[in-house]
This record gives C-alpha cells, sequence and structure tokens, in this order.
C-alpha cells in the first residue's frame, strides 16, 4: 500500500512541475490580466455614447425639418450641421476615454489580485500592436472627413480597430480573435449598408464588447 502511495507521490511530482513550467511559460509569453469586466464597461460606455449621438442627431433633423433654409435655421436652432459634427467627435473622444480608464482600472484590479505585473514586456507589446494600427486608422479617418466622406467613419473605425485586435491577440488570450473577427465583418458589412453607421458601431463597440467580457468572466474569472 505504502509502495503505491509513494509510486503515485513521484509520478504526479513531475506533472505539478511541468504545469508550473507551463503557468510560467504563458505568463512570459502572453498578457493574461486582461479582466472580462474590462470588455463590459468599454461595451457599456459605447453604448452610452450611441445613445447620446442618436440623440443630438435626432434633435438636429428636428431642427432641419421645420422648412426653413440652412441659414434660418441656425438662428432657429443653436446647432448646425459643422457644429453637430463637432459634437460628435467630442461624444466619441469622451466615450473612448472613459472606456480605456474603466478598462485600465479593472485589468489593473485583476493584475494586483493575481500578483502579476501590469506593464511588463509582454504588454508593451501588445500595447505596440494596438497602437499602431489604431494610429494609422486615425489618420485615414481625418483624412476621409476632409473629403467629406462622413458615411465612411463607422465602418472604417470598425476595420482599424479589429485589425489591431486581431494584432494583439498574439500576446493576449485568444479570444480575443472573434471579437476583432466581429469588428472587421461589421465594419466591411457597413461598408455597402450605408445610412446605419451608428447601429453598426453600437453593435461592434457595445454589443460585442459586452458579450466578450461576459464569456471572459465566465471562462477565467467566475471560480476565482
Amino acid at each position: 500500500m505504502w509502495h503505491k502511495v509513494l509510486f503515485m507521490q513521484e509520478t504526479q511530482a513531475p506533472l505539478q512541475t511541468l504545469q508550473d513550467i507551463k503557468k510560467l511559460m504563458e505568463r512570459s509569453a502572453r498578457f493574461i490580466s486582461l479582466s472580462g469586466w474590462s470588455g463590459v464597461s468599454a461595451g457599456l460606455c459605447a453604448l452610452a455614447g450611441a445613445g447620446a449621438a442618436y440623440w443630438r442627431i435626432s434633435e438636429y433633423r428636428k431642427a432641419d425639418a421645420t422648412g426653413y433654409d440652412n441659414g434660418d435655421v441656425r438662428s432657429l436652432y443653436p446647432v448646425d450641421a459643422s457644429n453637430l459634427m463637432v459634437e460628435l467627435i467630442w461624444i466619441a473622444g469622451i466615450v473612448f476615454v472613459a472606456a480605456v480608464l474603466t478598462a485600465f482600472l479593472f485589468t489593473y484590479l485583476r493584475s494586483r489580485k493575481n500578483h502579476l505585473s501590469l506593464w511588463d514586456p509582454v504588454s508593451r507589446r501588445l500595447a505596440w500592436n494596438m497602437i499602431i494600427p489604431m494610429g494609422v486608422g486615425a489618420i485615414c479617418i481625418l483624412r476621409v472627413m476632409q473629403w467629406g466622406h462622413f458615411e465612411l467613419i463607422g465602418p472604417l473605425s470598425l476595420i482599424f480597430y479589429g485589425l489591431a485586435l486581431l494584432n494583439a491577440s498574439k500576446y493576449t488570450s485568444g479570444e480575443l480573435r472573434y471579437l476583432a473577427f466581429g469588428q472587421l465583418v461589421l465594419g466591411i458589412i457597413n461598408l455597402w449598408i450605408t445610412g446605419y453607421e451608428l447601429q453598426f458601431w453600437a453593435v461592434g463597440f457595445g454589443v460585442l464588447h459586452i458579450v466578450y467580457g461576459i464569456v471572459m468572466w465566465w471562462k477565467y474569472e467566475r471560480q476565482s
């Protein structure tokens, strides 16, 4: 009997060592502190921003539907088309900052709970692999805005964000690729189905982020 117990302990020890080595390798190669709540919070911020943008657009359309020409609308209603675009840009900027801050907060709390470093070589590579595609996308969107093709802002933002996620998925959990594919598919479809940019934007940045966050929380954080 004792021989069997000793034999089992001797066989389990190398397996435990291999598992520990595997965990260390995963930690050194991938950033595993991303929290599911980060995705949920980013999605809620996006939905709130989409709601605010929809309300501002609706208010502008109500004023523009009064029958007055553009000059009279400016005196009747303080928001003309150019000012409306500025307001929408401000809304998008506020949503982006709020999403980044809340995502950082939840990721920081998870990394602290797991006693992991938040800013290490892997997280730096992940950040750069996201920043470069998103920076290029921002430049392209600004140029498109100068040309007056505002209908392309939504699909291009989804496409470049999807590329950034796909690029960064090499350094974190593989589930991030599915979120990236969802953004890319929505952006490409939105290139042909115009007039619904805000709805596509809300689904991509809002609903998909919430679904992704819930799945990540259920798979990796629920038990802890």
